[in-house]
Parts: structure tokens; C-alpha cells; sequence
């Protein structure tokens, strides 16, 4: 399945009083089950997640290098997960400069972006994994309500990822069925098109992100989206290609679908933790998987600390899986 990479030459904006030069990437819109650009070629996302650009901005590496090497190892686009507790820190027009900054190196190291508002737990009983998924309705509606009127006409800004993880994790975060879960994320494709968001909503199923069962009868009734799963190779026991056909991977045959977090790391490495613990088996099983069937994905991380880490060092020298994915993307 080829990877096409339709961009337009560059052209000036003007962010505050500074010009800058942008290339202009094609608009990504849905048609049937894939994605497609402006002349309507087919295209199929190869990615990596960065980490929070606020941790990356405090370190001093969200810089146009570290896009630039994203590109290198053969990206077409690029994750930006942003946390409620440091977006709310750091204060939105201080934020949203990060991304404005972010969103720039993108485009011109022709990558594409989702924003993903990163949290994990049930937005109705506002219940959460950890302080630094802790939000609301409100807010999450204030915030896409916001990144579509900054960002709605951007055509780098090709994908918004609702909300990264929702789960009850066995009730513990309060209920939260399909059907409450279908109507919150039609509110937020509302909001998001009535204030001029143009780009691609990403609707995440349950488990973490992984389970899509629901979509076979429960589809979301919203034209120009698709769906998201987080296929980590402990979700599922080896071998893994029907159990994932059953829970996910079906709904390419109606829908887009893009695996917005997958990878792994050896049970040494640091931050190993369950569901991320593998080898090469994975990485080669699912990437086959996806390609096989022109289901597109984003690999997590890209960063030297948060697991399973990408690169080691400053040198952006690969971890165990970023050698794997670096000669997979380099491929395509």
C-alpha cells in the first residue's frame, strides 16, 4: 500500500508580526474507508507520537530538529499529546504557541498532525487514571471549541483525536456505556464544525482505546470520521491477527481507521509495563497487519524517557523498536 506524501508549494503567513514560510500540506478528507487528499490519491499515515510539547518545550528539544528527524526516520505524520493538567500549567495562549510553533516545523518538514487531548478515564463521571488526565466536559468542550477556531482551516492540522483513552476500567472510573459515549463525542464533532474545525475527528472505542466491538452495530451516525484503536501486544495473546480482525480491525472494511499508539519494549527496558511488553514479533505482526489492509498508524514514542521509548540519547540514537520502526517507515 503506498504511502503518497501531495504537498503545494510554499506561501507566507503572519503569525503575530513575524512572517514565517509554510509549506501548505493537501487537505486529508474521508472518502469511504480511506483518506485521501485534495486530488483525491489515496493516503495511508505511517506516524510517531511525540510526547507532551510542553515536556518537550521545558527540556529544549521541541525544536524544528527534532520534526526534521521525525521526517528522517521516514514519518509522513506526527501525535501531539496534550495533557489537561499541562495545558491548563502552562495556561492556553502559552500553549497554543507551543503549537503554533509545532504545527509550523511540521509543515514544513511536510508532516501531517493530530492533536490529541490526552487523557484517560470516563468524561461523564469525570473519573481519571492519574492528576494528569484530570478533566471535564467543559473543558474538553472549551478546548476543541478553541483548537477549531485557531486551527480549523489549517490543512496540517489534519486529524483531531477527541479524547485519547476513555475506559471504566472495570467500573472503577464509574459506568460509561456506548451510547453515552456516542452522544458525548457527537457534541464535540458539533462544536468542533460549527466553529470552522475542518479537519478529521478521531473517535477512540473502549479498554483503553482498544476495543471498537460497538462500531459493528453502533456506528457513530456523523459523516467525515474514523475510528481509533491502541493495539499494544498485551492486549491480546499470540497469535494475535483474528482476535484483533474481531475487536478493531473489521472496521476498516466501512470506515477509516488509524492506530494512533502502537509499539513495545523488552521486559528490561526502562518504564516496561503491561500492555507494552514484547519483541519484534509484534512490531513485524502488526505493521503487516496494517499493511495488508491500508490501515494507517502512529508509533508511541518519540522521546528518550517515556515508554516504549523511540531513541535512547540527544543523537536520536534508536531504542530496541525505534530500530525496527526506523527501517520499517524508512521502507515505504
Amino acid at each position: 500500500m503506498p504511502v503518497i506524501r501531495s504537498i503545494i508549494p510554499y506561501i507566507l503567513i503572519f503569525m503575530g508580526s513575524t512572517i514565517y514560510s509554510q509549506e501548505v500540506l493537501s487537505r486529508v478528507s474521508v472518502k469511504e474507508n480511506y483518506f485521501v487528499t485534495e486530488t483525491q490519491e489515496l493516503i495511508v499515515f505511517r506516524g510517531m507520537s511525540s510526547s507532551d510539547p510542553d515536556k518537550l518545550d521545558r527540556e529544549g528539544i521541541w525544536t524544528k530538529g527534532y520534526f526534521d528527524e521525525i521526517k528522517n526516520w521516514g514519518a509522513n505524520l506526527v501525535r501531539f499529546p496534550i495533557h489537561p493538567e499541562r495545558y491548563k500549567k502552562r495556561g492556553k495562549e502559552a500553549y497554543f504557541k507551543l503549537l503554533d510553533k509545532g504545527i509550523q516545523w511540521a509543515s514544513e518538514a511536510g508532516l501531517y498532525v493530530i492533536i490529541d487531548w490526552h487523557s484517560i478515564g470516563n468524561l461523564k463521571t469525570g473519573l481519571f487514571q492519574a492528576e494528569m488526565y484530570d478533566t471535564d466536559l467543559k473543558e474538553t468542550f472549551k478546548f476543541w471549541r478553541e483548537i477549531a477556531i485557531r486551527y480549523g482551516n489549517n490543512t496540517t492540522v489534519a486529524f483531531y483525536e477527541l479524547f485519547n483513552e476513555p475506559t471504566s476500567a472495570q467500573n472503577r472510573f464509574g459506568t460509561l456505556n456506548w451510547e453515552e459515549w456516542k452522544e458525548i463525542n457527537l457534541e464535540i464533532i458539533e462544536i468542533v464544525r460549527a466553529n470552522g474545525g475542518k479537519g478529521i475527528p478521531l473517535i477512540a472505542g473502549f479498554n483503553w482505546a482498544y476495543d471498537l466491538t460497538p462500531v459493528s452495530s453502533e456506528p457513530l451516525e456523523v459523516e467525515g470520521i474514523a475510528y481509533v484503536s491502541h493495539p499494544y501486544p498485551q492486549k491480546r495473546e499470540k497469535p494475535w491477527e483474528e482476535k484483533w480482525t474481531k475487536d478493531w480491525g473489521f472496521v476498516k472494511e466501512k470506515y477509516p481507521l488509524i492506530l494512533t499508539e502502537l509499539g513495545f519494549c523488552g521486559p528490561e527496558d526502562p518504564g516496561a509495563h503491561i500492555p507494552v511488553i514484547s519483541d519484534e514479533s509484534y512490531a513485524e505482526a502488526i505493521t503487516d497487519y496494517c499493511d495488508e489492509r491500508g490501515i494507517s498508524y502512529v508509533v508511541w514514542v518519540f522521546d528518550k524517557q517515556w515508554a516504549p521509548r523511540l531513541y535512547v540519547d540527544e543523537n536520536y540514537t534508536p531504542s530496541r523498536q525505534g530500530r525496527y520502526f526506523k527501517k520499517k517507515l524508512r521502507s515505504y
